[in-house]
């Protein structure tokens, strides 16, 4: 079946979204197709924004319309702790906690040779360039239990260590509400070696 060229060119350009096959890109655009004009273009509008407002901190690299975002002026927040992460979408996770009030650096990445993203890549000189500025107590490394972010955390634990700054990682284990006989053993494992006393 021949598909309107507007169409066709509309399914083949949200397809290339992360997460988005072709069948959602179709039903995205038909329904953007059945939509009123008005909400078009505030979508239009939005996404123009994303590129036009919005940039990178300039301390943190997380997502601001400033020239420092919101957390890295924010003179409240425990600035001697920074959490690393591989993302500015890893900040929103973390903020939504409402347990953490230090500061952040996003890598924008992690380490994979294999895919030809070296340290040179990722935010990692900026991280340590912060030292000499700020007064720096502990490194919190937040990054994915995957491979790479393992590699990337004893990367950075064996650079900083030597700075004379704690170097920790967030907890591993079983979420809340989470059943015992479900986990795989990786997950046991890590939640018993994390265990906290009561």
């Amino acid at each position: 079946m021949q598909i309107a060229e507007p169409l066709q060119i509309a399914i083949e350009e949200l397809s290339k979204l992360p997460s988005i096959g072709r069948k959602t890109a179709q039903r995205l655009a038909i329904h953007l197709l059945k939509s009123d004009i008005d909400a078009v273009e505030k979508l239009l509008s939005a996404i123009q924004n994303l590129k036009t407002k919005l940039r990178f901190c300039n301390r943190c690299f997380n997502i601001s319309t400033e020239d420092l975002c919101d957390i890295c002026s924010n003179h409240k927040r425990d600035h001697s702790l920074i959490c690393v992460v591989e993302e500015a979408s890893d900040v929103i996770a973390v903020e939504k906690s409402n347990e953490y009030h230090g500061s952040y650096h996003v890598l924008a990445g992690v380490l994979s040779p294999l895919s030809g993203v070296g340290p040179e890549s990722l935010h990692i000189k900026e991280l340590l360039k912060r030292f000499e500025t700020e007064e720096i107590q502990e490194i919190i490394l937040a990054l994915n239990p995957d491979t790479e972010g393992e590699a990337t955390s004893l990367y950075l634990a064996k650079l900083i260590k030597p700075l004379g700054v704690k170097v920790s990682r967030i907890a591993r284990g079983l979420p809340i509400g989470g059943d015992l006989e479900f986990a795989d053993e990786a997950t046991i494992g890590r939640a018993v070696l994390g265990r906290i006393t009561l």
